[in-house]
Order: C-alpha cells, then sequence, then structure tokens
C-alpha cells in the first residue's frame, strides 16, 4: 500500500474486504494529526486482525499526503479529498481561522460495514482533539 492512489477512488473497491475505517484529519504535518496516524499506525495489526482497512483522509494535495506517508511510515492509505466530496458528505468541513485553513475535514472516525453502513461514527469537539483508539478499535472488531 501506498499513499499514491488511483486518480479516481472508490471506497467501493475497499468496502469488499471487511469493515473499512475512515479517519478524517485537519492536515497533514500537524502535531496532533501526526500523533493521530502514527496511533493508528501502531495499532494497524490490531485493525488487520479484524479484516479492517483504515483509510486516512484529509484535503491536502496527493504530494502532501505522499511526503506525510513516507516521513512518518505510514502503511495504510491516505486519500487526498481536495475537491472535499467525502468532506461534504460526512458533513465535516471545518475551517481553522488561525492558521488559514479553510473547508477542511474536523477531526472523525467512521467505521462502515462491508455494505457500506456506518456501524461506528466519532467526531471530535475541537479538531486538536484525538479519537479515542481503544473504542475505536473495540467498534471495528464487533463489526
Amino acid at each position: 500500500m501506498g499513499a499514491n492512489l488511483p486518480e479516481n477512488f472508490d471506497l467501493e473497491d475497499y468496502l469488499v474486504d471487511g469493515p473499512v475505517v475512515l479517519a478524517f484529519f485537519p492536515g497533514a504535518f500537524t502535531p496532533p494529526c501526526t500523533n493521530e496516524m502514527i496511533a493508528l499506525q501502531e495499532k494497524l495489526d490490531q485493525f488487520a486482525d479484524a479484516d479492517a482497512t483504515v483509510l486516512g483522509i484529509s484535503a491536502d494535495s496527493p504530494f502532501a499526503q505522499s511526503a506525510f506517508h513516507d516521513e512518518h511510515g505510514i502503511e495504510f492509505d491516505l486519500v487526498s479529498d481536495t475537491d472535499r466530496n467525502a468532506i461534504e458528505a460526512y458533513e465535516l468541513e471545518t475551517d481553522i481561522p488561525e492558521l488559514g485553513l479553510h473547508g477542511i475535514a474536523n477531526r472523525a472516525v467512521f467505521i462502515l460495514s462491508e455494505d457500506g453502513t456506518i456501524q461506528y461514527e466519532w467526531t471530535a469537539d475541537d479538531p486538536t482533539n484525538e479519537p479515542p483508539y481503544d473504542e475505536v478499535l473495540d467498534a471495528v472488531e464487533s463489526v
């Protein structure tokens, strides 16, 4: 796996293999986002044991995602939602004006079953908050 996904990413291609964890994050290379992606990476074996696929999603460019992916040794795919279709579909669009960020993803985690039904949802009250990782793992194991 790598950060360079096909230009026309299709979530359905991933759902056939088991549950999918969608981890939306505001921006590559910011401290909370780096912490989150590294924490998910550290638990990747546990997600794999539950037959789950983890995907990180942000409005960052494919170039930024690839650099972030490589710099931190992330082994799951990072999706560039530069047109914000997924961010808008999950109603996660937010702004962090003090950082000059507009129309980015709020931090959130969704777990989808193989039929695409949302089985778990966590959305940050504040985009600097990280998800409850053990709760996410418990949820994916029960899908």
